[in-house]
């Protein structure tokens, strides 16, 4: 437990640093919204605003607020609340489409969309953060709207833009898109325990949750022995490289997700599938024994993968790892996770953390190195680090004072 406590401190340190960092440069004071594209020392190198990054920091800025005391500062509710409005102003290619563009120029204009519904998605999630933090209905108005249009999009409803789809195209779902439907459900859904004052938008947001839980589920095959990123449809087994492929960090991210749904159901059958699954599978398998960290793509025949980046270490698989291997301590506790947690921890602050200018570099070599001396980009913005960061503060405050776990 002492050295919890001491990663208790540590962790608390960090996050206070790296909500600092974006503070200090990310914000564009003219225009709203965030900077993202920061270099080693927070410079701006790009002014492209990229949306799903939008979205991702006013949930930071927002859930902060809200739940932990030293960040409830109106200028960061502000940040939020003009990144709220700059988005919803400017976010639709066209007036009245229920599109939202990926990237948009400084001032808000559209520059490209992209083939999926993260950037909707993550609409959803922070401006339903930002209605509870400010007490504002109409943001949540803004985010159900968005939640809607992706939970049909993912049900296979027509999508205004989209790859067109050949005759030799296998039909295929995305571990990626399903669990991006638990995460905007459990959102809307809200937690009665430590939202009171909020009703949730049960029984929609639920049904959402479910859905996605459902098909986050398909993903384990193989005796759950595997958990595969694309497979059919009806959940069955792909053919080739792209059936083979797995991603660790995507599984140790539904992990939590569905330890949070467990909690929710008090179904502890889930909660145990989910760690058994998609935390210990994963980590055993994903774990480079000749350097430590995670990979960023596995085969499940043990062939090379075919995605270039397969042996880099990338910042936010690290990430969800301590926050699953944490959930997955409060919802049955082991000292097995604690070492895993331990050790996790110490591989990801020595080598992502950068004492010299703050935050986290994003992209590793396989060994270790830094590969990209940025901080963001159009794929790394303020999200992984600080909620890994501050999930993990609230955990190991509830392991540290004996809560029971949530059932």
């Amino acid at each position: 437990m002492e050295e919890l406590r001491a990663w208790r401190g540590r962790i608390g340190a960090e996050l206070d640093a790296v909500v600092a960092f974006w503070e200090r440069h990310s914000h564009d004071p003219e225009y709203g919204g965030f900077f993202s594209c920061l270099s080693r020392d927070g410079s701006v190198y790009d002014d492209t605003k990229f949306v799903w990054l939008q979205g991702r920091q006013i949930w930071v800025y927002s859930r902060l607020y809200r739940t932990v005391p030293r960040f409830r500062r109106p200028e960061l509710l502000e940040a939020a609340r003009k990144a709220g409005e700059f988005l919803e102003s400017h976010v639709r290619p066209e007036p009245g489409s229920t599109r939202a563009a990926f990237a948009l120029s400084r001032d808000g204009r559209p520059v490209r969309l992209q083939r999926s519904f993260y950037s909707e998605a993550f609409c959803a999630l922070g401006l339903d953060e930002l209605g509870r933090a400010a007490g504002e209905e109409r943001y949540r108005a803004w985010a159900r709207r968005w939640a809607g249009a992706m939970w049909g999009w993912a049900r296979g409803a027509p999508m205004e833009l989209g790859r067109p789809r050949f005759s030799g195209t296998p039909p295929q779902q995305a571990l990626a898109q399903a669990m991006m439907v638990l995460k905007v459900g459990l959102q809307l859904w809200g937690d009665p325990r430590r939202d009171p004052q909020n009703e949730p938008e049960a029984p929609e947001a639920e049904a959402m949750a479910e859905w996605g839980a459902q098909h986050v589920l398909m993903h384990l095959q193989r005796g759950d022995s595997v958990v595969l990123e694309n497979v059919s449809p009806e959940g069955e087994e792909l053919p080739g490289s792209l059936g083979r492929l797995m991603n660790p960090g995507h599984a140790l991210e539904a992990a939590w997700l569905l330890l949070q749904l467990s909690g929710r159901r008090g179904d502890a059958a889930l909660g145990a599938r989910a760690v058994a699954a998609l935390l210990e599978g994963p980590l055993r398998r994903g774990w480079d024994p000749q350097h430590g960290g995670l990979f960023s793509f596995l085969d499940a025949d043990g062939l090379c993968p075919t995605q270039l980046e397969w042996s880099m270490k990338l910042w936010w698989p690290h990430a969800e790892a301590m926050v699953a291997l944490l959930a997955a301590q409060r919802f049955q506790p082991r000292p097995s996770l604690v070492s895993q947690f331990l050790q996790v921890a110490q591989y990801t602050f020595d080598k992502f953390r950068d004492p010299e200018h703050g935050e986290w570099f994003g992209y590793l070599n396989r060994d270790g190195s830094v590969a990209l001396s940025i901080k963001g980009g159009p794929y790394k913005g303020c999200f992984h680090v600080a909620r890994a960061l501050l999930m993990c503060e609230e955990m190991l405050d509830a392991i540290l004072e004996g809560e029971e776990p949530p059932q």
